[in-house]
């Protein structure tokens, strides 16, 4: 009679600061160059830790630094999003909120998805909840140059040069 033992990941172990380090530092080669490859699984290791520890005082800065990631790559758009909200829903008072929307809002809605629509919403989202916080105004900008063409923003620009001071 012959017994198989399979061993497996233990999926209840949960995921620590050490974890999210060892993560991070996989994301560069010895050289400091970017290792793509690490990627996904120090976005997945981020977003772990955050599931296993979501109390901890740096969890909004660990989900934080995987949504950097992700947008910053141009990985999954649905889950950047996903991360985004659950950070702003979860974490209301971090102080990166509107940083992250107006990351969701430029790289993934904007220039990922082509949904104007949703950008705008995410800019509007800023602004109204973000008012004093300078990327309020930076949503209101965004917000009159949404579906411009590289060009027009060069036209637009020029011609502000032009008018005097």
């Amino acid at each position: 009679m012959t017994i198989l033992v399979v061993v497996g990941c233990n999926r209840n172990v949960k995921t620590n600061v050490e974890d999210v380090k060892k993560a991070e530092a996989a994301l560069f080669n010895e050289d400091m160059t970017a290792n793509p490859e690490a990627v996904p699984e120090a976005i997945a290791t981020f977003t772990k830790y955050v599931d296993d520890n979501p109390e901890a005082a740096d969890a909004a800065e660990v989900l934080f630094k995987a949504v950097e990631i992700a947008i910053n790559t141009k990985q999954d758009p649905e889950k950047s999003i996903d991360m985004v909200n659950r950070l702003v829903t979860d974490y209301p008072e971090f102080d990166k909120n509107p940083v992250a929307l107006f990351m969701m809002a430029t790289f993934v809605y904007d220039e990922q998805q082509h949904d104007l629509d949703m950008a705008r919403a995410t800019y509007q989202q800023i602004i109204d909840n973000y008012p004093g916080n300078p990327f309020a105004r930076d949503a209101e900008i965004s917000i009159t140059q949404l579906g411009m063409t590289p060009e027009d923003l060069i036209r637009m620009f020029e011609s502000q040069e032009e008018l005097p001071r």
